[in-house]
């Protein structure tokens, strides 16, 4: 059941803030007041569309949050398996808008907008204005026979919809499969020659960094050559007359030894100079083993730059690295291995077909047999809440036909069929039904499946539109009647659904100082006389009129304890 309403900066609302009840709750106002917005904050609370101009001017965000209660052990089951912690069974869902994004939450929790959708669906059922439309559509009559079959199904659907779309992919791979003699043969033979480029390769993984290394030093050889005997001829020994570090330093060492006799401060001075000329002849050495170590590497490097082009060109083909390669390379051998056995993989493929198609054909028929039986109980349900709704020589029948071919739900085509007037042949919905018949048409639908399944709250927005006299006190009584076992919340125009009200809300537009905002209240019996007053006498309120007002509130109050007598009985 929804609790609580708490709207903040969305469109012309400044901050509302609405207690719901049990029963039937009636939204009235003025054409323009606001009620379909109230509606619309509902919905994308729940994960509807949000608009990019629906925070209300001035404002930083819109914020729409609802608290509701679960009242049943299969609602608060289903919210917990989708991961819904509760505290008193209590679940508060809270969007904030702002003009770059969306924060959703659940119990405090940030949660997806398709978590919404699912929550929503365990709570709560909004009829739109337009929802009436999908009766057009007959995927929308198997929806409503299902959810009317529940549980009775046993969980036949599920299985079928998992192994129809295992059966949709085996018939996917047959027909990826059915290519010629030649066309196989030539495939075998390019996937063999792919093999074969990649096993002649031996990649190893970490090679390819080796062989970079490698290359960038043997492409360099000579200039290191160069290099290495010009720091040499500097250091070391050499044939020029030019004295070189070496030499530099050994007299300079013998220099300081000879004149450190003088002075013993000059001694760390030489022994440092000593250490310095000790360095340079080990680095001579090292430098000059070294250079000893250089060979020719001309055919070394055509060999590096041969195996590195390689490397490079078998990755550049099949994958970026050693381990893509090799990937590839058993998806190549797994595909050659069905095109060598393929005669034999076409049999394992149709035999796998023909045991689907039997095992599919087996449980349609018993997911046919059970929506039959079904259809019937509700055929006879929806006919009688057709009868209450003032269709008084109705005829209703839900057609279940056998498809040629498996679908999603089984092969049973399903259409709603009906006739509204004596001697006139059932035909589709579609065709035979008027705008306000429609109307009137789902309301009956959701009467009987809310007395059939577990949620708890519906919502109708202008569900009277295109009705009016004895079929709007018909629509009325229906709406009261749903009020007695379910939580209802319905914006109307009618008087005579706003008296079978049990709670009566007034949404009003206040303008003050140039500023429009919308607000709501519930009404006392007195405020609820004068909005029925309103409803009923227009423009200019009589004296009359208030008092066929007050007459139909008493009227509306006897119809419901009638009710009350009835559900007691």
């Amino acid at each position: 059941m929804l609790l609580n309403l708490h709207v903040k900066n969305l469109a012309v609302i400044d901050e509302i803030e609405v207690e719901f009840s049990e029963g039937l709750n009636v939204l009235t106002g003025e054409t323009g007041a606001g009620k379909s917005i109230i509606i619309g904050s509902i919905n994308i609370a729940l994960g509807g569309k949000v608009s990019k101009d629906i925070i209300r001017s001035g404002a930083e965000f819109a914020l729409i949050e609802l608290t509701f209660l679960a009242e049943t052990d299969e609602q608060i089951h289903e919210l917990e398996d989708l991961g819904i912690s509760l505290e008193d069974d209590m679940v508060v869902i809270s969007r904030k808008v702002t003009k770059g994004r969306t924060i959703n939450r659940v119990n405090g929790e940030t949660v997806s907008v398709s978590m919404l959708r699912s929550i929503a669906d365990i709570l709560i059922d909004i009829h739109g204005q337009n929802e009436q439309q999908s009766l057009l559509h007959k995927h929308k009559h198997m929806e409503i026979v299902d959810r009317y079959v529940g549980d009775k199904m046993c969980g036949k659907d599920v299985r079928f919809g998992e192994m129809y779309r295992e059966y949709k992919s085996l018939l996917t791979k047959k027909g990826e499969r059915e290519i010629s003699e030649e066309e196989r043969l030539r495939e075998e033979s390019f996937i063999r020659y792919e093999l074969e480029q990649i096993e002649n390769a031996h990649l190893v993984k970490g090679e390819e960094a080796k062989l970079q290394e490698r290359y960038r030093y043997l492409s360099n050889a000579g200039e290191i050559e160069r290099g290495i005997s010009e720091v040499y001829s500097l250091m070391g020994s050499s044939d020029d007359s030019m004295e070189n570090v070496s030499q530099m330093l050994g007299r300079s060492s013998r220099i300081l030894g000879k004149i450190s006799e003088y002075d013993s401060n000059l001694k760390n001075l030489a022994e440092q100079i000593s250490d310095i000329d000790e360095l340079i002849m080990d680095f001579n050495r090292d430098l000059q083993a070294y250079a000893s170590d250089i060979e020719d590497t001309g055919e070394e490097f055509n060999k590096v730059e041969q195996r590195l082009d390689l490397v490079r060109g078998i990755k550049a083909k099949y994958g970026a690295t050693t381990e893509l390669v090799e990937n590839y390379a058993k998806n190549l051998q797994i595909k050659l291995e069905k095109y060598e056995a393929y005669e034999e993989y076409k049999a394992e493929l149709e035999r796998k077909i023909k045991l689907y198609k039997e095992k599919l054909s087996e449980l349609a028929e018993q997911i046919s047999n059970i929506r039959k039986v079904c259809s019937k109980e509700l055929e006879k349900k929806i006919t009688d809440a057709l009868i209450d709704l003032n269709f008084l020589q109705v005829k209703f029948e839900i057609a279940i036909r056998e498809l040629d071919d498996f679908g999603v739900h089984g092969k049973d085509d399903i259409e709603f069929m009906i006739s509204t007037n004596p001697g006139e042949a059932l035909k589709p919905i579609g065709s035979a039904a008027s705008g306000g018949e429609l109307s009137r048409i789902m309301l009956a639908v959701k009467a009987v499946l809310a007395e059939h399944d577990s949620i708890s709250t519906l919502i109708f927005d202008e569900i009277d539109v295109g009705i009016s006299g004895r079929t709007a006190q018909k629509v009325a009584e229906k709406m009261a009647f749903i009020g007695r076992s379910h939580q209802v919340i319905c914006i109307s125009h009618l008087a005579q659904i706003a008296a079978m009200a049990d709670n009566h809300y007034l949404i009003e537009k206040n303008n003050i100082k140039n500023h429009t905002s919308t607000v709501i209240r519930k009404l006392s019996e007195e405020e609820r006389v004068d909005e029925l007053a309103r409803i009923l006498g227009g423009a200019k309120i009589t004296e009359a009129v208030i008092e066929s007002a007050r007459e139909m509130e008493q009227l509306a109050r006897t119809e419901k304890e009638s009710f009350v007598r009835k559900l007691t009985a």
